[in-house]
């Protein structure tokens, strides 16, 4: 709790500095379902070093979100639809699981949590397109 609190205060102060989210300058907890000013969608990506040691690093993503910028997910959303906030990329792959759609189709978060549902709908719909 005390590491979530650290990276919202300091995510706070980012922001009031900048004034706009910008995917590559959030801390890495606050990375995954983010979106920035520019309503392109945060992904966190993770990299190997020649050490053989994991490095994460927040990027922008090539997803626009039509109606919504400068959004952080909150834990309540991540903790109703089933997520984390160590979530790698954006992928489809969780629509397949029969637990992660109950979670998501959830009052809870089906109706609190317009982001998360959004970007599934879409990789949803993506899919389709794509047979």
């Amino acid at each position: 709790m005390a590491s979530i609190l650290f990276l919202l205060f300091s995510f706070l102060l980012l922001h009031g500095a900048q004034a706009e989210i910008i995917c590559e300058n959030l801390p890495i907890g606050l990375c995954s379902f983010s979106i920035a000013f520019s309503g392109k969608r945060c992904v966190l990506e993770n990299n190997v070093k020649d050490n053989g040691n994991m490095e994460y690093q927040c990027n922008s993503s090539e997803i626009f979100v039509k109606d919504m910028n400068e959004w952080i997910e909150s834990d309540k959303c991540l903790n109703a639809c089933g997520l984390h906030r160590k979530t790698v990329g954006i992928s489809s792959d969780s629509l397949l699981e029969p637990h992660f759609l109950a979670r998501l189709c959830s009052d809870s978060c089906y109706k609190n949590c317009p982001n998360i549902v959004d970007l599934y709908h879409n990789l949803a719909i993506g899919e389709v397109n794509n047979i």
